[in-house]
């Protein structure tokens, strides 16, 4: 097996191989949208995160200090599970807690408690008081804040604008073999106006703040934070 080549419990008819890409991919792992730096089988179109495709067979997390959660494969029981770091469904692999019944995507366990790209910091938290650009709403699920504590995200918020988006990773095109990817995403400049409707020049920078983070949100998402996804998203926000 070569150095970049893994095999895997859940496609155990080839190996995997690390790969990149630029082309959202549904994850056969988790079932969640991923992009950027992940293993692939190119002979099944068989993708996983890299969180999903090399687990930690447990780990723990700041915002759960008394939980312990172990990997799971597929959620546990017989109920619906949701995660809650961005409060939608769990369908394939999961990180939960035996002791307290919680439950995480495994990119959502993975999200970095800081995003820095040298001017901007955003930081991961599990509850805020200001209210999320995109919904309007204050606590829902996790978000990322600005140091200044202007600009707030909710991690699910940014999980609907994909899936708004993308309403299916990948369709047919009349029946045939090719396939297209919507790859923009909703604008949040309407969203930002309903919070700073006396200042003109407050929504342009807030504005240009939001796009710039929201960059870096959407790659922590979707499970690569290195990856710098401007020319993929396309445009953030209409003229």
């Amino acid at each position: 097996m070569k150095y970049n080549e893994i095999s895997h419990f859940g496609h155990p008819y080839h190996t995997l191989k690390s790969d990149y890409t630029k082309v959202p991919f549904k994850c056969d792992g988790c079932k969640e949208v991923g992009i950027g730096s992940c293993y692939n089988c190119n002979n099944c179109n068989y993708d996983l995160h890299m969180h999903c495709a090399i687990p930690s067979p447990s780990i723990t997390h700041p915002f759960y200090t008394k939980c312990s959660f172990e990997f799971l494969a597929s959620p546990p029981g017989n109920v619906a599970r949701y995660c809650n770091a961005c409060e939608k469904d769990i369908t394939g692999f999961v990180y939960h807690c035996m002791k307290c019944g919680f439950d995480l995507h495994p990119c959502c366990a993975k999200l970095p408690m800081v995003l820095d790209d040298g001017e901007v910091k955003l930081y991961l938290s599990k509850k805020v008081c200001a209210p999320c650009h995109r919904c309007g709403r204050k606590g829902r699920s996790w978000s990322y804040r600005s140091t200044c504590k202007k600009y707030n995200l909710h991690v699910a918020c940014v999980k609907e604008m994909l899936v708004e988006s993308w309403h299916e990773i990948y369709f047919g095109n009349g029946g045939g073999n090719s396939r297209k990817l919507e790859t923009r995403i909703p604008s949040l400049k309407g969203t930002l106006q309903t919070h700073h409707r006396k200042s003109r020049g407050k929504v342009l920078k807030c504005c240009e703040v939001a796009a710039f983070a929201l960059q870096f949100v959407i790659s922590a998402v979707l499970g690569d934070p290195t990856t710098m996804i401007a020319g993929v998203v396309g445009s953030l926000m209409s003229k």
